[in-house]
């Protein structure tokens, strides 16, 4: 080989801002989504009947028009199923075509296959059904009050709650409403299955779970998983919408192109989208607070009752996620937490950004905004008196011990930094002198556990291929939705061979690559995958060393992988030219690796353990106006700080912050999920359904990330960022608690519920007008 000029001495492709991987093609239009791939000849189009009652039964549909309509080829029933009716993720109570009983408006009953998707649609309206109503329960309430639930109910308790709440010198207490939430993804659900020989079944979809989505088309069709390919290249957003609930979708096209021996493409308008698929879920609370008289609580009582929908989907875990995230920044030596997965006759809810834990946290926050309001103080003062710290409060009420607590220095940091006691100050001053408009402001912490709260889900595998001419091709099992998981899991690669970054590609997620793959949900996309894909890459370069090594006779240790090329004995040769010559040496470059997370175990009987990898952390100041006489408000300004541990791409984890206070804003504030007296979703379209424009931003948008390292073997040291973010906004929920409480000069304590749309501040206001009149 011959020499070439030293390398420097500090070389790395993480830790830099580089853009998304599909970040052009996305900006051109030239992302390929699943509606954008050329079909096949012969592709037919699919839609669904839907039912139109709540619950009810029914002993046949007549469907002489549909199959007459226009387009028409096929329309397929239960009956027509080869394999088993079901797309649980769990339990196996969703089934995929209703067959005699519905349980929501909405709920599918058929499938028509037709020649364009207008046909379908057009169509699918036809059919005649002969319901006999059923008893339906609409809300929460209604369901926990006939104790109808989907799974049975859990408690976690640690201490004596009871007694210490009858010995607390304070207690607050009262009930909170908090709503649910709709992922409204850019790209709807949309699957387009391909037959292949021998009744195998390629499935292009749009789903965060390849895996389970080649479990249930396996299982529709009577078929073994090995026949069944899962490919997805990208989404165009999950938001954990994608993670269970696109299995319906998948098995529905793949069980009429299995009938019919025929591509078919089963894409869903966004009203169909919105009826069918489950949101987050809404929450119902009642909590009891003991405090003293500082504001430190000393213990705590709480009921949480979700809405939970027809079936169990992913019910069991959230609720187990929400129970775990109770505490969120703050050490409770005594609870009583109970949750009830309330069964409604509505969309089964599912996952959503936060899984649970937003819904969890949101009380607590609650509860000390009120112990502060009630004692006169500012509610960051209870909030940092009652923060996790030394050795006998730092362990959560589930019984893991808190080995990287930074919350205290990092809001001091952001306190300072965002100016939080001269600006509160300066609100009051302004509230005092505007009888209109009022000012609020307000500091939220966080703390969010990461990984799946069921143990063996924290597994990953990858393969990295290394070409003759050095160029690489990465797989592995977590999807993009947007998120810039591919872009972090090749850094990850590039970096651990030394090249830069345009050397390595991504190809699409699919089940005939790496097997059992876990969904890509709960945070854990960049740290399992990355992992396993360092794994991978790591063989390639010990194997790489070890040859060029032996060429020189040095150990393989001493080489070292940068900036495109190995350095041996002080002389650097490219990437390329070694590669080239390790493969005439025979030499294997292509890997696969594994990973699963360390350390975790859960007992959920009890529900106690060790279930989370490690805590990120945030917090977040947020400014608000309102205006008092019509409900309206704006958010002036809001400083955010992350603690994205040792950042992978600070650019990417900046954006998912910014994008995450944003939506986790539009949850806690202006998307308002309503059904009618029948059970319908009545706002199921963009022209109802209100999530937050670039009109809702601040104009001052302030974020920054925590310098910190993390204490937990994740990879590089990096923390997620998908998740806890959406937490910051709790800021934005309490600034408008805030300013309205000073219609009563800070005495009473609003009884707000979220989502706070100007509705709700109105009657927050008067009830706060009405609580101060003398």
């Amino acid at each position: 080989m011959n020499s070439r000029t030293e390398l420097p001495g500090v070389w790395a492709e993480v830790g830099r801002s580089h853009p998304h991987e599909s970040a052009m093609l996305h900006v051109l239009g030239s992302a390929t989504y699943v509606d954008d791939v050329a079909e096949l000849h012969g592709t037919l189009h699919a839609a669904l009947g839907l039912s139109q009652q709540a619950h009810a039964t029914f002993t046949a549909i007549d469907l002489a028009a549909v199959k007459a309509s226009a387009g028409v080829v096929a329309v397929l029933v239960a009956a027509d199923i080869p394999g088993f009716n079901d797309c649980g993720p769990i339990i196996h109570d969703d089934p995929i075509f209703a067959d005699g009983l519905v349980q929501y408006v909405g709920q599918p009953l058929f499938v028509v296959v037709a020649d364009t998707h207008d046909n379908a649609r057009r169509a699918a309206r036809l059919a005649q059904v002969d319901y006999t109503a059923l008893p339906a329960h609409l809300t929460p309430e209604a369901a926990h009050a006939a104790q109808s639930y989907v799974l049975p109910p859990m408690r976690l308790q640690r201490g004596d709650a009871a007694a210490r709440l009858a010995q607390a010198p304070r207690r607050a207490s009262g009930t909170l409403s908090v709503g649910g939430q709709e992922q409204f993804y850019l790209e709807g659900q949309v699957a387009y299955a391909i037959p292949q020989e021998e009744r195998a079944m390629r499935v292009l979809c749009s789903t965060q779970h390849p895996s389970e989505m080649q479990h249930v088309v396996a299982h529709a069709l009577g078929v073994l998983a090995h026949r069944v390919n899962v490919e997805c290249r990208r989404m165009g957003g999950g938001f954990g919408g994608k993670e269970s609930q696109s299995a319906l979708w998948a098995a529905a096209a793949a069980i009429a192109a299995d009938k019919l021996q025929r591509p078919v493409k089963l894409r869903a308008d966004r009203d169909d989208d919105m009826l069918v698929t489950g949101k987050r879920h809404c929450f119902r609370y009642t909590y009891e607070v003991g405090y003293d008289d500082t504001g430190r609580i000393l213990a705590v009582k709480l009921e949480m009752v979700l809405r939970a929908g027809y079936s169990a989907d992913l019910s069991g875990p959230v609720a187990t996620r929400a129970i775990c995230h109770v505490d969120n920044a703050y050490y409770l030596s005594d609870v009583d937490l109970r949750a009830f997965c309330g069964k409604t006759n509505t969309q089964s809810n599912t996952a959503f950004r936060g899984f649970g834990g937003p819904q969890g946290a949101l009380a607590i926050e609650y509860a000390i905004d009120d112990i502060a309001r009630t004692l006169g103080m500012d509610a960051l003062d209870i909030r940092q008196r009652n923060f996790y710290a030394e050795a006998g409060r730092d362990v959560t009420p589930y019984g893991q011990q808190l080995d990287d607590n930074v919350i205290a220095p990092l809001v001091a940091e952001l306190e300072a930094s965002s100016e939080y006691r001269q600006r509160r100050h300066a609100a009051h001053a302004f509230n005092a002198t505007s009888p209109i408009l009022k000012k609020g402001l307000a500091m939220t912490p966080v703390k969010f556990g990461i990984a799946f709260n069921v143990n063996h889900l924290n597994q990953a595998g990858a393969l990295v291929h290394v070409y003759v001419d050095g160029s690489v091709l990465v797989n592995h099992g977590g999807t993009e939705m947007g998120q810039g998981i591919h872009t972090k899991v090749m850094q990850v690669v590039a970096h651990e061979l030394g090249i830069p970054l345009a050397q390595v590609r991504i190809s699409a997620t699919d089940t005939a690559k790496v097997a059992n793959t876990s969904a890509t949900a709960a945070s854990t996309g960049a740290d399992l995958n990355g992992k396993a894909a360092q794994a991978a890459a790591r063989q390639i370069r010990d194997r790489l060393a070890a040859f060029i090594a032996s060429q020189h006779g040095v150990s393989a240790d001493s080489v070292d992988f940068a900036d495109g090329k190995l350095l041996v004995a002080g002389v650097a040769f490219p990437f390329a030219e070694v590669v080239a010559k390790a493969y005439l040496a025979r030499v294997q470059l292509w890997s696969d690796g594994f990973y699963a997370t360390p350390g975790l175990h859960w007992d959920s009987a009890s529900m106690t353990g060790h279930p989370f990898s490690y805590f990120a952390y945030g917090a977040a100041v947020a400014e608000v106006l309102i205006d008092t006489l019509t409900g309206e408000w704006k958010l002036l300004r809001a400083d955010v700080l992350y603690d994205a541990g040792q950042s992978l791409n600070p650019a990417i984890d900046i954006g998912q912050v910014e994008g995450a206070f944003i939506q986790g804003m539009g949850w806690l504030t202006t998307e308002e999920l309503c059904w009618n007296k029948d059970g319908k979703l009545t706002t199921h379209a963009p022209s109802t359904y209100k999530i937050p424009t670039v009109s809702d931003c601040p104009d001052d948008f302030r974020v920054a990330l925590f310098d910190n390292r993390n204490v937990t073997d994740s990879i590089h040291r990096s923390k997620a960022v998908g998740e806890p973010p959406l937490l910051l906004p709790f800021s934005v929920f309490f600034a408008l608690r805030d300013a309205v409480a000073s219609v009563g000069d800070y005495r009473i304590n609003p009884p707000l519920n979220a989502p706070a749309i100007s509705e709700e501040i109105l009657k927050s206001i008067e009830a706060v007008q009405l609580a101060s009149a003398p």
